[in-house]
Order: structure tokens, then C-alpha cells, then sequence
């Protein structure tokens, strides 16, 4: 059979994901927070794009119906023209109607306010108002402290350490030292590195070093220039004037304690129960870190991208978090003025072009991701309402198959709008994902129980369980069973560890430790 060359012409289909369908799958998978610094860096590069200042909470019904608005039919060059012709045939709204509008400066002028030397006076007040613009905020001399002065200012541990050394170290050698140590404590109280190499550093002995540190390890708060843990505890223990033999034993053995080995601790402290319950009390009330009451760590606030409020006809209301959320337009009379007068080559008309499809692309991805987000969150209140009225042991079992079925989308798409967003509700804020869970049996063949609920079941159990009677994993899965959820004991001992919750051998110690220690007033 001879080879010849020929031409076929076939159809196909295929998906292409082109760079719109990108963008809108990018923005769906970002919070609102990370939706922001996007749209930021979109208004500093696109002149056609300006911010939306309306304001009113973004609901489901609101987003559909600004859509509709926005998603008319007519081509995007009709808009322009439809857009151009009213922005010229409107006039602009008299500063005394709208009393947003109003320059301050020629209202103040108006009021009767006199100028003089570019300082405004009124009356016999003027010398007084000259007096507070000279003199940055108080009518006294210059070199007095303004009101930016009188503000407070959170002290470091640096600064606290460094008062304290000046009152408490004299001499200048010492102080050197001293100043050296002091840059070498971190956060959390604690000294960063070995002496040794500042001894060499500063020229002096390490056993000079080691004196100022110990002078130094007195200072405020307690614990403080520690080198670990142990001496961290024994440092606040001294202070206390609670550092005896026991102690020192206890503190040597702190693996034992983490273990909860207390029968070991008896014997290597030669204590009894009593005696060692108020050890160990002791050392929980320490700072492990008492350099974080200077500098606590920033906690980043979680910031809900979805607020959940009850409605005024008892139902849910679910919207958008709109302090969060970024609003822009698309300035179509600008792009006609400009795309008329100044754009005069093919290459100025085509950035502007671009510029405008690229905008309108935006506005369509923020107002579908808006839908798209209040769709997901809608349908998941409406299936956890449970959790929302009773609480957590309601909670339904959930999974994203079943909310994509429900709203005609895709679980991928459901994933991403759930993916690293959090909702505000009357019990608290959760992350979007906290409502899927996995299925677990019913032991009589009812619903299914979701297994968050289960984990705050077993917490529950063990929460109220007596000294006396410790509950057991297999005691655990019998009263599971009792109350329908088929479990198996493996999966109890699964969810107790994630709780962090010790087996019941370690919690019966502990209780009854805690039974033996002596009332207190």
C-alpha cells in the first residue's frame, strides 16, 4: 500500500482554560484578605478600573440582582456609547444638595472666617489658634512635648532588662557585660547562646561573664537569661523561695514528669502523694516563657470572609463580609473620552482596548465569585442549621458531593470556595471546611453521625468522668453504642489522641493525684 499525503479537515471539542477562566479560578480560591492585595495591584496598573464605595451588606439576593444589572445583553461597545452619552448629558449634583460634596475650604471662607498670614483666625480666638498651629498641638512654648509626646509606648524586655541593669550594676566593665548578655535574650526570655564566646569577644573571663549573668538572673520577671527549661523553672522556684533537694530532683527528672511516670518521681524525690501533687502544682503555675508577658507573639485575628446572622423571621441570614471585601468599576466614560481624543495609533488603541476587557473580566470574576460563595455558604447553613440552633453534637455528617448536588456545581469548585475561607456565626467563627465531615455508622440502622460530633461526644464522656471510675476505650465504645454510633475501639483511641486526651491509665493517675492533694482556701 503506497503512503501519500493528503488534507482532512476535522472537528473536535476540547476544554481550553483561557486566561479569563484562569483569573475567576484564581480569585474563587483566594479570602478575602488575599482578594485585596490582588485587586490593589489590578487598580494600580489598569487606569480604567476605580474603586466602588457602596456600602450595605452583600447578600445572595443583592449580588444576583447587581448582576443582572451588570450581565445585560448589548455588546460592551454599545454600554460604552449608552455610558458616555448619559455621563455627558448629566450634570453634576450642586454642592448643597449633596452635602458630601462641599469644599471645605471655601465653606470655611464663606462662614465669615478671616485669613491672616496663611493662619485662619476667628475673632478674639485668633492669637490662641496661631499659638496651637506653631506650636504642634498646645499653646505654650515651642520646646514643650506635643500631644504625640504624651501617647503611650509598650516597653520591650530590652528596655526593662536595660533600667534594671543601670540600677542594679555599677560598675563599667560589668555594665559592658551585662549590656552583651542582655542582647543575647530572646522573646521568649531565654539566653540565645554560650558565654564562651562573648568572654573571647569582650577580652575578659568566662568566669566573669558567668558572675554577671548570675547578677543578671535576678532581675525581673523571674526566669529570665535562663539557658533551658530546667533552669528557667528553677530560676522562678528560687524566687519563690521554693527551690528545696525535691525540687531540684523534680526538675532533674522533667522527662519523667512529661511521661507522667509518677511513681517514678516518688522514689527519685522521696515524696509521697500528697507531697508530690503540690510539686507538680507548683511547677504548672511557672511562665515557661516569661519573656512573652513583654513581647507576647502577634496572633494574626482570623477574619471571616462570611457572616451568618439570625434573620429578622428567625431563619439565617448569610452574607459577605463587605469590610473585607474589595468593590471596583469600570470607568467606561473615561475609556470613551480618552479612546476620542488621545488615542490616536493602533498600539495606544490596543492597550486601551485590552485595558478594558481585562477590567470587565475583573467586575464579572468578583461578582461570580461573590454568587458562587453565597451559594456554598447558603447551602451549608441550610444543612447544618442543626449545629447553628443546638450546637456541635448535631452536627451532620457532610461532603462536598453533597453540596456540588445540591447547587448544580462542581465539587471542585466547592472545594475551592471552601478552601481557606471562615464563616462568623453565633457559636463562633469555623473555616468552611469544618462542616465537611466523614460518616459514621448508626448501631441501630437510623442517620449516620458525623464524626466531629462523635470526637465531642467521647470529650464529653471523659470530661465527666469520676476519679473513682475512669473510663476505659472499651467503656467508651460500649456508651457510644448505647446512645446508636457503631464505633470501634481503635477509632475511639484515634479521636481521643487528636483531642490529646492520655489513656485511661495516665488520667487515673492524675485524678487521683489531684484527689490527694489537701483543700485550699
Amino acid at each position: 500500500m503506497a503512503l501519500s499525503q493528503r488534507l482532512d479537515l476535522r472537528h473536535s471539542q476540547s476544554l481550553v482554560l483561557t486566561p479569563q477562566l484562569q483569573q475567576a479560578i484564581k480569585l474563587l480560591q483566594l479570602n478575602n484578605l488575599e482578594l485585596t492585595e490582588y485587586v490593589e495591584g489590578e487598580l494600580a496598573q489598569n487606569p480604567l478600573l476605580e474603586r466602588d464605595d457602596g456600602e450595605g451588606p452583600a447578600t445572595l439576593e443583592a449580588v444576583e440582582r447587581d448582576n443582572l444589572l451588570r450581565h445585560e445583553s448589548e455588546e460592551p461597545a454599545e454600554r460604552v456609547r449608552d455610558t458616555a452619552e448619559r455621563a455627558a448629558n448629566e450634570t453634576l449634583p450642586n454642592a448643597a444638595e449633596d452635602p458630601s460634596d462641599v469644599d471645605y475650604d471655601n465653606n470655611w471662607g464663606s462662614a465669615g472666617i478671616e485669613e491672616s498670614d496663611g493662619v485662619a483666625a476667628m475673632g478674639a480666638g485668633a492669637g490662641e489658634l496661631a499659638g496651637w498651629r506653631s506650636t504642634g498641638g498646645h499653646g505654650g512654648d515651642g520646646d514643650e512635648f506635643g500631644l504625640e509626646h504624651t501617647l503611650s509606648e509598650t516597653k520591650t524586655l530590652r528596655d526593662h532588662l536595660l533600667d534594671q541593669m543601670a540600677i542594679e550594676i555599677a560598675d563599667p566593665a560589668d555594665r559592658l557585660i551585662a549590656a552583651h548578655l542582655i542582647d543575647m535574650v530572646d522573646a521568649a526570655g531565654y539566653l540565645s547562646g554560650p558565654v564562651e564566646p562573648l568572654a573571647e569577644q569582650l577580652g575578659c573571663s568566662p568566669d566573669d561573664v558567668e558572675r554577671v549573668l548570675e547578677r543578671l538572673q535576678r532581675l525581673d520577671p523571674a526566669g529570665v537569661f535562663a539557658r533551658d527549661l530546667k533552669e528557667c523553672l528553677a530560676l522562678q522556684l528560687r524566687d519563690r523561695n521554693r527551690y528545696d533537694p525535691c525540687m531540684e530532683a523534680l526538675l532533674a527528672n522533667l522527662p519523667m514528669l512529661a511521661q507522667r511516670d509518677f511513681a517514678g518521681l516518688r522514689r527519685v524525690c522521696g515524696v509521697d502523694d500528697e507531697d508530690l501533687g503540690e510539686m507538680i502544682a507548683e511547677i504548672k503555675s511557672l511562665n515557661p516563657k516569661p519573656g512573652e508577658a513583654f513581647e507576647p507573639p502577634l496572633d494574626q485575628p482570623v477574619v471571616p470572609d462570611v457572616i451568618v446572622r439570625r434573620g429578622p423571621d428567625g431563619g439565617w441570614a448569610i452574607e459577605l463580609n463587605t469590610d473585607t471585601l474589595p468593590r471596583v468599576l469600570v470607568n467606561n466614560a473615561y475609556f470613551s473620552e480618552v479612546s476620542g481624543r488621545t488615542a490616536k495609533d493602533k498600539k495606544a488603541k490596543e492597550y486601551l482596548s485590552d485595558c478594558l476587557q481585562s477590567a470587565n473580566w475583573l467586575v464579572r470574576s468578583l461578582h461570580q465569585r461573590a454568587t458562587t460563595i453565597l451559594k456554598v455558604a447558603t447551602e451549608i447553613v441550610r444543612q447544618q442549621g442543626g449545629f447553628l440552633e443546638h450546637g456541635v453534637q448535631h452536627l451532620r455528617p457532610l461532603v462536598l458531593r453533597d453540596i456540588a448536588d445540591a447547587i448544580g456545581m462542581h465539587e471542585s469548585t466547592v472545594s475551592r470556595v471552601t478552601s481557606n475561607k471562615f464563616v462568623a456565626t453565633p457559636r463562633g467563627i469555623f473555616e468552611l471546611k469544618y462542616f465537611f465531615t466523614a460518616a459514621i455508622a448508626s448501631a441501630g440502622g437510623g442517620e449516620a453521625h458525623s464524626a466531629e460530633a462523635v470526637r465531642d461526644r467521647i470529650k464529653r464522656l471523659i470530661d465527666a468522668e469520676p476519679p473513682s471510675a475512669v473510663l476505659s476505650d472499651d467503656r467508651i465504645v460500649e456508651l457510644l453504642r448505647a446512645d446508636g454510633v457503631d464505633i470501634a475501639r481503635r477509632t475511639v483511641a484515634k479521636y481521643r489522641e487528636a483531642l490529646r486526651i492520655p489513656s485511661s491509665v495516665q488520667r487515673r493517675r492524675e485524678k487521683a493525684m489531684l484527689v490527694a492533694l489537701p483543700a485550699r482556701g
